[in-house]
């Protein structure tokens, strides 16, 4: 909660603990074995900075952080914490706050869904689980999609783009390098299981503009973004590889900013060990770097897992405001680690670091945070504030209450398969099985982007048939004829071609489909009556 401009997290006898609004984007960490209170830690914070109208998004790994959308009660477990912390004089008041649910999987929330071109090479690799050898080629494979102006929307386009690649392997090989049929086989295979297990719903469009996240209520309060992970979280690289994604697209949504009186957005990432385990350095690298460079976007970003230990150094050494519950120590290895823990902190006098931090209660934390000179504070052993908001889970009636009454379920809601890669491959598809000879790719020449930035196949309507649709060979007449001259004769001779015309065309376009499809069929039609009509009477 605020307090004189700051944010009382909790109190170390009768001293208030602060964070400071001005070093909120410092970052931080929220550490301490299961069931020590880290959650509660988590919402005080959010609710905190929301009310300093601090944007907040946060994952909800157990849903008990739906709460947050509905005024809180007065329990006795709370009303004894508000007595022994003397809360009432600093103004503490149940309260709710402004929340947007999202969930990949689209069942607790409005969907949240990203493309295959914005999550990138790098980061899908991971996801995919490729070695090394096939994430280079999914980069050669992004690479070539550029390079054609073609959009990597959902996977079927990426599968498409796969495949194509495949069968014009020798093609590509001069300019890209090798890539064998093996590899991209490998390849397709992760696609088709992440489809299996939800891929489809979430790589799609409209995509997330970050942009929305960047709100206020009526009242001034910060929105908070609420992700739904219960299901995410079954899949771990998948939960931390989106995660780092929508880390990377606030950081490239962002303006440099410098030093600001509170934070742009707060961003929660709970269970962090998830993004470290068995992550290759490149990865950590990234995520160290952009730790670095997003807090001078006004962005702090608090990490939250069970030992500061799950953080590689790198990160941890950026991570200025530090909220330390009970961490358990029973091996050698664990007591070592509590050790190093306590060493990361500045001394108190009045206590053992080292033995305190195993023998925290619930709701209790050693915390140390950066003072307004920019120097960390003594470490104070600290009783955390309890939550404005309901405590626990919402029931589906009231969450979906609140997702449909928010103004961006109307946004997202709905799924659209714009025209991209797949919709190209398949138009081509249908001009080579037409023109054996074979048809390339020529983006320069025969693709202009329209106004959605989609590929489309762009003909004046008299040439089309004669551009893209050779006449077939079996509808070419082969007898020598003389040239007719009677009217009834051609009326009757132009009527049978038209309906040859029609039926072909009308065949050929619904073996593509859509409206380009029906278009595409009555040009062939059209033109293949014609042609039909004037053989004969040339003859």
């Amino acid at each position: 909660m605020l307090y004189e401009d700051k944010i009382l997290i909790g109190k170390a006898n009768d001293k208030g603990v602060y964070i400071f609004p001005e070093m909120a984007n410092r970052h931080g960490l929220i550490a301490g074995a299961t069931g020590t209170g880290k959650t509660v830690t988590l919402k005080v914070l959010a609710e905190s900075f929301s009310e300093l109208g601090v944007p907040v998004f946060l994952a909800d790994a157990k849903g008990d952080l739906a709460g947050l959308s509905y005024l809180g009660e007065m329990s006795d477990n709370i009303k004894n914490r508000v007595d022994k912390l003397g809360l009432e004089e600093y103004g503490f008041c149940l309260d709710s706050f402004p929340v947007t649910f999202w969930d990949v999987y689209q069942e607790k929330g409005i969907p949240l869904r990203t493309t295959v071109s914005e999550m990138g090479p790098m980061l899908l690799s991971r996801i995919l689980e490729l070695n090394n050898l096939q994430s280079d080629i999914l980069n050669i494979v992004f690479k070539i999609a550029d390079d054609e102006k073609l959009l990597l929307i959902d996977c079927k386009d990426l599968k498409a783009m796969l495949l194509h690649i495949a069968d014009n392997a020798d093609k590509y090989s001069l300019s890209y390098g090798n890539m064998s049929k093996q590899s991209i086989a490998a390849i397709i295979r992760a696609i088709v299981s992440l489809e299996a297990s939800g891929g489809e719903t979430f790589f799609a469009e409209p995509a997330i503009d970050i942009n929305d996240w960047f709100s206020q209520d009526e009242n001034g309060k910060g929105w908070i973004q609420v992700l739904d992970c219960q299901k995410l979280m079954l899949n771990p690289k998948l939960y931390a590889t989106f995660l780092l994604w929508l880390i990377s697209e606030i950081y490239e949504s962002l303006p440099e900013a410098g030093d600001l009186d509170k934070p742009k957005m707060v961003f929660f990432f709970d269970e962090a060990h998830m993004l470290f385990d068995d992550a290759p350095k490149v990865l950590i690298d990234k995520v160290s770097q952009m730790v670095k460079l997003i807090r001078s976007k006004g962005v702090g970003i608090y990490f939250i897992t069970q030992s500061p230990n799950d953080i590689p150094d790198e990160v941890l050494a950026q991570l200025s405001n530090k909220v330390i519950h009970a961490i358990r120590a029973y091996t050698p290895k664990e007591q070592k680690a509590v050790r190093a823990v306590a060493e990361s902190f500045r001394a108190n006098s009045e206590f053992d670091i080292s033995e305190t931090i195993s023998n925290l209660g619930i709701g209790e934390a050693l915390v140390s945070v950066l003072d307004r000179d920019g120097i960390p504070t003594i470490v104070e052993k600290t009783k955390i504030l309890p939550p404005r908001s309901m405590m626990g889970a919402i029931n589906d009636e009231a969450r979906n209450e609140v997702i449909v009454s928010d103004e961006l379920n109307t946004k997202y809601a709905s799924y659209v398969d714009n025209e991209s890669a797949y919709e190209f491959m398949a138009r081509l598809k249908a001009r080579e099985s037409l023109n054996p000879s074979g048809t390339t790719i020529d983006n320069n020449q025969n693709e202009k982007r329209n106004v959605n930035n989609t590929p489309t196949i762009r003909r004046s309507r008299s040439t089309s048939a004669r551009t893209t649709n050779p006449r077939p060979k079996e509808y070419k007449p082969t007898s020598t004829t003389k040239r007719r001259t009677s009217s009834n004769y051609n009326r009757t001779l132009q009527s049978s071609a038209s309906k040859i015309g029609r039926q072909v065309g009308k065949s050929i376009g619904d073996s593509i489909g859509g409206s380009f499809g029906k278009k595409l069929g009555g040009d062939i039609g059209s033109s293949l009556a014609r042609g039909i009509f004037d053989t004969f009477l040339r003859r």
